[in-house]
């Protein structure tokens, strides 16, 4: 009687661990970051551009193009930026033209790379590039989980996907989700005032205008 007891228990408890098994299985978490993480990885971006050097430098379209091309990568990138003519006798002109545009529109001359490079099929377009960094999620629309069946009282897998998109997607500078930026230095003409007037006894903070008011109505609560 005694073992037919112990069985029975041995197998209630299988039976137990049988039928909760699959929900664990299911376990999504409650923060989105976690279900649908952010992947941060390394891109080259580049432009093309036709160059003359008897045109003396690029058409107003292509200027835009270019000088939009080198503010994304002042706002996006701290590495190096390159330029690659085609191999020939324009090359040096072109190296010259575009070395100097960069270094006008506040590249680094120490961070502006050159070179040249071989073309088959008589194109004569000069290549700008660099690499920056890219953040990215999975596609969101894992429909996998009937959102009927709310028995596990769990969370959906879509769920946070289209968030995680979003920030992915605004983020300003995807190395941010990497590592934080170091700290810029104070400013010590600021710092020197506060601390003149707060060992005269005088108000350290900035003074506010009218506009800079929190009052939000003249309505009486009365």
């Amino acid at each position: 009687m005694n073992n037919i007891l112990r069985y029975a228990s041995v197998a209630a408890v299988l039976l137990a661990g049988s039928c909760t098994a699959p929900m664990n299985e299911l376990t999504l978490s409650n923060d989105g970051a976690i279900n649908h993480p952010i992947t941060v990885e390394s891109h080259y971006n580049s432009i093309k551009l036709p160059f003359s050097a008897a045109a003396a430098g690029l058409l107003p379209d292509e200027s835009a193009r270019f000088e939009d091309f080198v503010a994304d990568y002042l706002a996006h990138a701290s590495g190096s930026i390159s330029i690659s003519p085609p191999a020939g006798g324009d090359a040096p002109a072109a190296i010259r033209y575009f070395a100097e545009r960069l270094a006008d529109l506040g590249v680094p001359r120490s961070r502006i790379m050159v070179g040249t490079h071989q073309v088959s099929d008589g194109s004569a377009q000069v290549e700008i590039g660099y690499f920056g960094y890219l953040a990215q999620v999975d596609p969101c629309g894992d429909w996998s989980k009937d959102l009927a069946n709310t028995a596990e009282n769990q969370t959906s897998p879509n769920f946070g996907c289209a968030t995680q998109h979003n920030i992915a997607a605004q983020v300003a500078d995807p190395r941010d989700l990497i590592q934080p930026r170091s700290a810029s230095a104070g400013d010590a003409t600021r710092r020197a005032t506060m601390l003149g007037n707060y060992e005269k006894g005088k108000v350290t903070a900035a003074d506010k205008s009218p506009d800079q008011s929190a009052k939000v109505s003249d309505v009486s609560t009365q």
